[in-house]
């Protein structure tokens, strides 16, 4: 159900934004949030929260990928995952050069 979600959210996001631009950064914009809400509650020490956190939201892309599919059909879900990091480094590389 993470994955149709997640899917079904990037796609609204494509088809608003109409650029390839937009559908990288809400990817990782995603992706970070989910990553800091598991660090967080994983730092508070709090084990309710830690088992809220764990039970209802996914600690990352990756792993609601992990949770939904196996074998070629992660393996390819998992290269598209890092070129999308590799595509939003490049993005901020370029960002950084116009700056200057």
């Amino acid at each position: 159900m993470d994955l149709v979600i997640l899917i079904v959210i990037l796609l609204i996001i494509v088809l608003v934004f109409k650029q390839f631009s937009s559908f990288i950064y809400f990817t990782v914009i995603i992706d970070l949030f989910l990553k800091t809400v598991h660090l967080i509650g994983a730092y508070l020490g709090i084990a309710e929260i830690n088992n809220f956190l764990s039970l209802y939201i996914p600690s990352s892309i990756p792993a609601i990928f992990e949770k939904y599919s196996t074998g070629i059909f992660f393996t390819i879900l998992m290269w598209g995952y890092i070129a999308i990091y590799v595509i939003f480094e490049i993005y901020i590389i370029k960002t950084f050069m116009k700056k200057k």
